[in-house]
């Protein structure tokens, strides 16, 4: 049998590449996923949680919008997760006051930093975030968080869906099993946007600082 490289090759994975105007966005890296014995522990996560410092810091120094998002039910019973709590009833411990609802260390917004808070996967899906995107002229959205099968790969789609080029970096990105996350980000990196290693983020980062004035 071919392999899914062979398959796909000519047919899927054209490249994208960065536009002019960055934003990171941050996707949902909360204590949940990183916390030994919490239902959605995922190790991936704490590797990509460990890698993405850098990355955040890299847009900071350059002027870049850093967004982060987090998933916060606040209906009785988490109502405003809809049918997604239902058949994902682990995300009903996404509440305030749940320590596991809250932003890992090391990665958490700083002051001024906008927080987007959805309760579905996409960080589109239901928020003002494209429409915050356009306003401000931005036409390439960078993708670190988690995860990578799940919220990763819903705003991916959403994503280009609205017009932007999307940029998925590989180490910043993580999920509980290496199976589902790197077949994500294969799929990603054929159909919806580019998928690139941190060091490669960071130096079109870096780019774009060297063009400010």
């Amino acid at each position: 049998m071919q392999s899914a490289e062979s398959n796909y090759q000519g047919v899927w994975g054209n490249r994208i590449g960065f536009g002019q105007r960055l934003a990171l966005l941050v996707i949902d890296f909360l204590k949940g996923y990183t916390t030994e014995g919490a239902p959605l522990y995922a190790p991936g996560v704490v590797d990509a949680v460990a890698q993405t410092p850098a990355l955040i810091q890299a847009a900071r120094d350059a002027g870049i919008p850093v967004i982060h998002t987090r998933i916060l039910y606040l209906a009785e019973n988490c109502a405003d997760g809809g049918m997604w709590v239902k058949k994902s009833p682990v995300m009903k411990g996404m509440v305030e006051g749940n320590v596991l609802a809250e932003f890992c260390d090391g990665v958490a917004p700083e002051k001024g930093e906008l927080v987007i808070v959805k309760q579905y996967a996409s960080a589109f899906f239901g928020t003002s975030l494209a429409s915050h995107l356009h306003a401000q002229g931005i036409d390439t959205v960078v993708l670190a968080g988690c995860s990578t099968s799940g919220c990763i790969r819903a705003s991916a789609v959403d994503a280009v869906q609205h017009g932007f080029r999307t940029i998925v970096v590989r180490d910043c990105v993580g999920d509980r099993h290496p199976d589902p996350h790197n077949a994500n980000l294969f799929d990603i990196d054929s159909k919806y946007g580019d998928v690139v290693s941190r060091e490669e983020a960071i130096a079109e980062i870096a780019k774009v600082k060297s063009d400010c004035p």
